[in-house]
């Protein structure tokens, strides 16, 4: 089986994927419980100069001034979205994932303001940053049929990642690696 794109740290996928120092990131990965309960996801915009146009959780490098992973996520998240830290109930961390762009992301759960919708968290997309939001459904994380395996050639090996059906949107990547790891345990497996 081809080695990864992004993998679970420590695991043999993780071994070798990024050349040189990993950069920290954290994600924020928030429920929404709302009347259409789901994983809020974004999408970066195209004109960006690292990940343009893919899916991703709100967050981003941890910064010098970050006194936690939670911090950093919640920042960016404030950052991108418009999200209010305050709003949000920091729940714990998932193991954290390396990735082939050299970065080792930390992805912190947060749960949103329950029976609150997307309409109802009064969410400003930064134009520079997010060229949309939206929920992957509750539903299509916990079905184990859901995630696709997948393969493409990256800097001359061949490589699996996970892909997520989404009507609208391409799910794969760090995203999608992170989301599976989150339905096993959700599914308790």
């Amino acid at each position: 089986m081809p080695p990864a794109i992004a993998a679970a740290a420590g695991s043999d996928d993780a071994r070798g994927l990024a050349e040189g120092p990993l950069v920290p990131a954290a994600v924020l990965v928030p429920f929404v419980l709302g009347p259409a309960p789901g994983v809020l996801l974004t999408k970066r915009n195209a004109h960006l100069s690292s990940h343009a146009g893919q899916v991703s959780f709100p967050g981003g490098r941890i910064d010098a001034a970050d006194a936690s992973p939670e911090a950093a996520a919640l920042r960016e998240a404030q950052e991108e979205i418009g999200l209010d830290p305050a709003r949000v109930e920091v729940l714990g961390r998932l193991g954290d994932y390396i990735t082939g762009t050299g970065y080792s992301i930390t992805p912190v759960l947060g749960l949103l303001p329950v029976g609150v919708g997307m309409d109802g968290l009064d969410l400003r997309p930064s134009p520079d940053e997010v060229e949309a939001v939206f929920l992957l459904p509750l539903a299509v994380l916990l079905d184990p049929e859901a995630p696709r395996r997948r393969r493409a050639e990256y800097r001359g090996r061949w490589r699996e990642f996970w892909v997520w059906p989404h009507p609208e949107h391409d799910i794969w990547g760090a995203t999608a690696a992170i989301l599976v790891h989150l339905a096993t345990v959700l599914r308790g497996e």
